[in-house]
């Protein structure tokens, strides 16, 4: 695996002057930055489906053109993106075959027999990836602690290897019964196939996931084969065409933990690029957050097809080691294919710009998950839509400009977006235009309100002591009215919100994670033995990292997964330095019990404790971001105009300042209601809200009445 991250062309040996570029694909926009000299420069353009690239090159021009660089003078790229998550929720992956132990051909489908919504009797589970015609045997097996109880014969693993390369298959996934103990049995059929079939692409579970649970491995394993070919071809076309277009320079991925990680690396485990683009947002805000010393975070990403909610304490955000993609309930936590692979724990709601409304057999409006995307869009993007979006609900409601939408490169038609609310909503609740607006608003807000109050108190934490980061495109139109819904008394909006999660892969570190799955109990608390394992994965996980020639210093934290005995999960408990250096029980004890209590308000007496997995996280050290200042001014802005802004919380339409951006001074002060654009999106702020520009360019919206604690806080 350390192999993976050679060939960096002088990536970190000192370059004088580094232009870094991020670029993002999401459902409905890609966005492209560029950072010359500490100045970001940023552009949006619709998603081209077809051809993804053709998008990026598009946007590769534009930050060019508006920075005064040509594109050969890039020094690095950091792309990511959702093509492998679309291709498993589109099942538009390769031609692939599943090859495991005799007796657990079956479990991808089985599952783990839990009914994730008890009295549905119409349940309807997502199909395994592969049927079971695509899935072979071999007699062999481990034990759960690695002894070998029966030997894979190499005839068996010659006849396998025989029968799948004469199928005609493009990848194959090898999962073997306890392979993360002892991935030598995998190693032998994957050398039996590539004998016979040189280019095939093969994926061995030992590698892609080596943890515990057959059915998550197995699956894991079965997505990064079948997405695998389809990636390669995707990152070696782009790479072509970036050099063709003068970008010789390194060109890096973001993964779904939060790090960045090479192309061959990327393109070995694609997997592992699962919800990178949000995990740039992510990072984004915990820049933020440790810019305005913020302990606790709520980092609201909405953008054209979903939304995102990640919580972030201590300024780093919540990570994870499994993750659901294809949810047949887009909600229901359990119904999707589970990933395990480490990831930035956030909670993904259908809820977008391009999110479509319409009313259900009951009269209730419903808004998404389907989305209107780029192609054809939202109605009032007058290219073919005629279904009302949440984007059209947004212009309706006096929120957006139609002359100056993404910077005015695309208009914005009202009279289309009054037809479809009026069409699809209005007609059938016999509701008027602005009625209609505001019921497909209330709904997405609500839904994204209650998914944040589900995922925080699932975290044992309150959403009204949290601080909002919001950015995407169609964020700031909504954050102040999650904020009222929640409780939440401040709001950041930071520079560079429409393109957040661009910006935070130019913020984010070289990062990779190493797991292992070593079953013990604190009764059988074997210190040697932890030492040794936590020095092998700290090796492994900061040799990757040194690998890809990354530059500075690399810091490793370590993780265990811990849980009483007879219990199904794990909760993660990060140890410290000294009990990694000299690991004890009762340390371990501690943790774990004062973890567990914040999580479920008590502790459980009389159990022993068992610990399942575990992880040595290794990044680079990225520099800390530099404290911004809160100091206000009395100067009062002067707004640009007036608009007719609907007041959510009234229910009524208002007359409501407008203000650019750009034009705010520092410290200066705007009341609501009022909204303050930008070229790629708009700040509304609610009734009872002020918003002030600080030096980096933020603009904090605080409730007014709690003013005084935030300037209190501010100057502790």
């Amino acid at each position: 695996m350390l192999g993976l991250c050679r060939a960096m062309n002088g990536w970190g040996k000192g370059v004088a002057k580094q232009i870094k570029l991020g670029v993002d694909i999401g459902g409905t926009f890609t966005d492209a930055v560029v950072e010359v000299d500490g100045a970001l420069h940023s552009a949006k353009v619709l998603t081209t489906y077809s051809a993804p690239e053709d998008a990026i090159l598009e946007g590769l021009h534009l930050v060019c053109a508006k920075a005064g660089i040509v594109p050969s003078d890039i020094t690095h790229v950091i792309h990511g993106t959702t093509l492998a998550t679309n291709a498993l929720i589109e099942r538009r992956g390769a031609k692939t075959a599943l090859i495991t132990t005799r007796g657990f051909r079956d479990v991808i489908e089985m599952r783990t027999e839990s009914r994730f919504e008890q009295y549905d009797l119409d349940l309807v589970l997502p199909p395994p990836l592969l049927a079971r015609n695509h899935r072979y045997t071999v007699n062999e097996r481990l034990s759960a602690e690695g002894r070998v109880l029966r030997a894979l014969d190499p005839a068996e693993a010659a006849r396998v290897a025989d029968t799948v390369a004469s199928r005609g298959y493009d990848s194959v996934a090898i999962g073997l019964m306890h392979a993360y103990l002892d991935g030598r049995h995998e190693c032998m059929i994957r050398d039996a196939l590539l004998e016979r079939a040189p280019g095939l692409s093969v994926s061995i579970s030992s590698e892609v996931s080596p943890q515990i649970r057959e059915y998550e491995r197995f699956n894991t394993v079965v997505a990064n084969a079948y997405v695998k070919p389809l990636m390669k071809s995707y990152l070696s076309r782009l790479s072509e065409r970036l050099k063709a277009q003068g970008c010789h320079c390194p060109f890096f991925m973001m993964h779904s933990g939060g790090g960045i990680i090479s192309l061959e690396s990327a393109s070995e485990f694609p997997v592992r690029l699962v919800e990178s683009g949000p995990a740039g947002g992510a990072i984004f805000a915990a820049d933020i957050a440790g810019r305005f010393g913020i302990d606790k975070a709520l980092s609201f990403d909405m953008g054209g097809t979903t939304a995102k909610i990640c919580l972030i304490n201590g300024q780093a955000p919540r990570t994870s080691r499994v993750f659901e993609v294809a949810r047949s309930y887009r909600f229901k936590k359990g119904s999707g294919m589970p990933i395990s692979i480490p990831v930035i724990d956030m909670v993904e709601i259908g809820a977008g710009g391009g999110s479509l409304a319409q009313v259900d057999s009951l009269q209730q409006i419903r808004v998404g998950p389907e989305s209107a995307g780029s192609e054809p869009g939202p109605a009032c993007y007058g290219r073919g839509g005629t279904r009302p979006a949440v984007t059209d609900a947004d212009l309706a409601l006096g929120r957006l400009d139609p002359d100056n939408f993404a910077g005015g490169s695309i208009a914005l038609h009202a009279d289309r977006s009054g037809a479809a609310l009026d069409a699809h909503v209005g007609s059938a609740l016999e509701m008027d235009t602005q009625g209609a607006a505001f019921g497909v608003s209330e709904v997405v807000d609500e839904n994204m309100a209650n998914a944040a109050r589900v995922h925080a108190v699932e975290n044992g934490e309150d959403p009204a002591d949290y601080t909002m980061i919001a950015f995407g495109g169609a964020a700031p139109l909504h954050a102040g009215r999650l904020c009222e819904k929640l409780g939440i008394d401040r709001l950041l909006v930071p520079a560079g919100a429409g393109v957040g999660s661009a910006i935070g892969f130019l913020r984010a570190p070289f990062g990779f994670e190493a797991t292992r799955s070593v079953y013990m109990r604190l009764a059988d608390f074997d210190a040697d033995r932890i030492k040794a394992l936590l020095k092998d994965l700290g090796e492994e996980a900061t040799g990757f990292v040194r690998s890809c020639d990354a530059a500075g210093d690399i810091s490793c934290e370590y993780k265990v997964y811990m849980r009483y005995i007879g219990q199904g999960w794990e909760i993660p408990i990060a140890l410290t330095p000294d009990q990694v250096a000299a690991p004890d029980a009762a340390s371990f004890l501690d943790l774990f019990e004062a973890d567990y209590a914040a999580l479920f308000g008590r502790t459980v007496a009389g159990l022993d404790t068992e610990i399942t997995v575990w992880a040595a996280n290794a990044t680079t050290t990225v520099p800390a971001p530099s404290p911004v200042t809160t100091d206000d001014t009395d100067e009062v802005p002067t707004p640009s105009g007036t608009r007719a802004l609907f007041d959510a919380a009234a229910g009524q339409v208002t007359n409501a300042a407008v203000f650019e951006r750009q034009d705010l001074a520092i410290g200066q002060r705007a009341t609501g209601p009022a909204v303050i654009t930008e070229a790629e999106t708009s700040i509304v702020v609610p009734t009872g809200f002020s918003a002030t520009a600080r030096a980096d360019g933020t603009i904090e919206v605080v409730r007014m009445a709690s003013r005084g604690s935030q300037e209190k806080g501010a100057a502790a």
